[in-house]
């Protein structure tokens, strides 16, 4: 497979992969917004923060309002984080990948970038938000499920799997340093307690908030939470399981390809990490160092798979 063609797949499923993120965190940060009597600066601060864009959103704006923030996440066109940028770099990407795709995939992705571009052509009010952002979601698992039930298992499967974990993994890490290192109060040692509410916005950011409660009953505390995210292999968005999917698809590669390459060495020592570590390891050594240690490599990683199988060649 060419490289760029290789690129595009890996690209496409990252930038799906990031719109449904940034839909979930939204929609985090709104309905936790709506239990405060404050404006929910703080709340909307932290998901631009994990998100990736608040000095940009602060060079544009002087104040953090509910309002401009969301208009900011959602729609903005100067904001290549914003759900409106991704997708359409998602539809591009999809584009010069597609003939490598099946009907079933290109259609999803661009039927999908059609309808959220229409609806976001116009601010979004408050009473509009939950729709917008549940149509996000479901335009996401759409090409998910194209993806999952048309494509062949082989190169092209494997690269556009790998984005989407990458990404995945990535985002994850991302909720739970900034939700959970961020939110502390100041001067709290990690492992104190959170308000529940804050720990439902960290659930429910990640997409983890029932299956958590089916596993762990009763026993929402920092400790669970952190080694549920981290650590269990039955979470789809845990950084195990990301991991684990990730080894598969390198060694479906190595088979079709008949080599090994250096990204494969790197994730296999990384997923090591998160193998040997128990959750004791890792708040005794540090949750912020360790999370902060996992987003470098994982984005290492991505280079490396980049560098790799040359995407720009």
């Amino acid at each position: 497979m060419l490289g760029k063609t290789a690129g595009g797949l890996f690209w496409l499923s990252r930038y799906l992969e990031r719109s449904e993120n940034t839909a979930r965190l939204v929609e985090a940060g709104f309905r936790m917004a709506l239990t405060r009597a404050a404006a929910g600066e703080d709340e909307w601060g932290s998901v631009m923060t994990t998100v990736g864009c608040l000095d940009a959103y602060l060079a544009k704006h002087e104040t953090i309002t509910p309002n401009t923030a969301f208009d900011y996440l959602l729609r903005d066109k100067t904001n290549s984080m914003s759900v409106y940028s991704v997708m359409r770099m998602a539809r591009d990407n999809a584009r010069a990948t597609r003939t490598a795709l099946t009907r079933e995939v290109w259609e999803a992705v661009n039927d999908g970038w059609m309808l959220l571009k229409d609806m976001l052509k116009r601010p979004i009010s408050q009473t509009e938000l939950p729709a917008v952002l549940a149509s996000v979601r479901q335009q996401s698992a759409l090409v998910r499920g194209a993806l999952q039930g048309t494509m062949l298992r082989n190169d092209i499967f494997s690269f556009s799997r790998m984005g989407a974990l990458i990404e995945r993994a990535d985002n994850t890490a991302r909720i739970l340093d900034v939700k959970y290192y961020v939110l502390l109060p100041t001067g709290a040692p990690v492992g104190s307690s959170l308000d529940n509410v804050q720990w439902e916005m960290i659930l429910r950011s990640a997409s983890a908030e029932r299956s958590f409660h089916w596993l762990n009953p009763g026993n929402a505390s920092p400790k669970a939470i952190a080694e549920f995210l981290i650590l269990d292999e039955r979470m789809p968005r845990s950084l195990a399981f990301c991991y684990d999917e990730l080894i598969t698809c390198l060694r479906c590669l190595s088979k079709d390809y008949g080599d090994t390459r250096s990204c494969h060495a790197l994730a296999e020592k990384l997923e090591a990490r998160l193998t040997n570590f128990t959750i004791d390891d890792i708040i005794d050594n540090g949750l912020h160092e360790f999370i902060r240690d996992f987003l470098r490599a994982n984005a290492a990683l991505a280079a490396q798979i980049e560098s790799d199988y040359r995407f720009y060649k």
